[in-house]
C-alpha cells in the first residue's frame, strides 16, 4: 500500500509484459490511482511513438484506467508548450517509454516539460519509465556504452538525466544484454553513486528515493563500489579494469533495499521452488498412504 504524502517511481528494466497477468503495469496504474488514474504516456524516445501510445493506452484500458492521453514534443522548443506542460500538471501517472536515451535527454531535460515533471514527481504523481524511460529516471543516465561482462575503460558514456532519483546510475535489459561490465566500470569510476541494474519484465519500485522493492519476473542488480579498490584512474582506454571489493545485491522480487545504507530491509519469496518444498513431498506422503491402506 501506498503511504499518503509518499513520492513514487516505477523504473522498469525493459519488455514488461502488456498481455499475461501484467504484474508491473498493473502496479503502475495502481499506484497512479487505479480507476481515478490520470495517465500521461511519453512515448518521445520511440521511433514509433504513435503505436507505443497504441500498445499502452489499450493495456492501461483493461487495467481499468480511462484517463488516458499522451505528450509527445518533436523538438525541444516544443518542450515549452504550455498545453503539454498543462497535460504533465494534471497527471497522477506518468509513463515513459522506451527507444533512445539520448533523445529524452536532448528534447526533455532541462526544458519547462522537463521540470514539469520533476514537479509531478514532486507532488506525488507516480513516474514509471520502461528502457530508455528507466535510464532518464536518475541525474546522470547512461547515454551509450559497450555490452559484456568485463568493466572496460571508458567504455561507457554518462549524459544528465531527468534528476528525479540522485546517487545511483540505471542500467535496464540488464540480464539480456551482459551489461554489468558497463555498469561496473561507470561505478568504478564514480564510486559514490550506486549502480543498478534492471532485468527485463522486472521494476524496482523506488519510495522517496530510498526504499527500493522489487516487482516482476527477473531481479534488480545493485553494486556499491564506494569501499571498492580500482584502476579506474590510471588505466588506459578499452583497457580491463581491476574492481575489486565492491559489493554485489541481487534482488528478485519480494526484496525490499534501503539505498541510503546499501542493505536488504526485508525479503519475502515470491518463487518457492513447490516441486522441491512441498510438491514431491505431497507426492511422496500421499503414494506411502495410499499403499499403506492397503495392507
Amino acid at each position: 500500500m501506498r503511504k499518503p504524502g509518499s513520492r513514487s517511481l516505477l523504473i522498469i528494466g525493459g519488455a514488461e509484459d502488456k498481455v499475461g497477468r501484467v504484474t508491473v503495469l498493473r502496479r503502475f496504474v495502481r499506484l497512479a490511482g487505479g480507476r481515478k488514474a490520470r495517465i500521461v504516456i511519453i512515448p518521445t524516445a520511440s521511433s514509433v511513438p504513435d503505436e507505443v501510445v497504441e500498445v499502452y493506452s489499450t493495456v492501461f484500458s483493461r487495467l481499468g484506467c480511462e484517463s488516458i492521453t499522451s505528450v509527445n514534443p518533436p523538438n525541444r522548443q516544443a518542450s515549452n508548450d504550455e498545453e503539454l506542460i498543462g497535460r504533465i500538471d494534471d497527471a497522477t501517472g506518468i509513463f515513459i517509454s522506451g527507444g533512445n536515451q539520448l533523445k529524452l535527454s536532448q528534447l526533455i531535460v532541462g526544458t519547462p516539460l522537463g521540470r514539469a515533471l520533476l514537479e509531478a514527481y514532486q507532488r506525488g504523481a507516480v513516474v514509471a519509465g520502461t528502457s530508455a524511460g528507466a535510464s532518464i529516471m536518475s541525474q546522470f543516465m547512461i547515454s551509450m556504452g559497450e555490452e559484456g561482462v568485463t568493466p572496460r575503460q571508458r567504455s561507457s558514456q554518462l549524459t544528465a538525466g531527468l534528476g528525479l532519483l540522485s546517487g545511483v546510475i540505471v542500467d535496464q535489459h540488464f540480464d539480456q544484454r551482459a551489461r554489468y561490465g558497463r555498469l561496473l566500470s561507470l561505478v568504478a569510476g564514480s564510486p559514490s553513486l550506486l549502480g543498478m541494474g534492471i532485468d527485463e519484465d522486472t521494476a524496482a519500485e523506488i519510495t522517496d528515493e530510498t526504499e527500493l522493492t522489487v516487482v516482476g519476473s527477473g531481479a534488480v542488480f545493485v553494486v556499491d563500489a564506494r569501499n571498492a579498490v580500482t584502476d579506474a584512474h590510471e588505466a588506459r582506454r578499452d583497457a580491463p579494469l581491476l574492481v575489486t571489493g565492491a559489493i554485489v545485491h541481487t534482488l528478485p522480487f519480494g526484496a525490499t533495499f534501503d539505498l541510503d545504507s546499501a542493505k536488504l530491509i526485508d525479503f519475502v519469496e515470491k518463487y518457492p521452488d513447490v516441486a522441491v518444498q512441498s510438491g514431491r513431498d505431497q507426492h511422496d506422503t500421499a503414494t506411502a498412504a495410499a499403499a499403506l491402506r492397503h495392507h
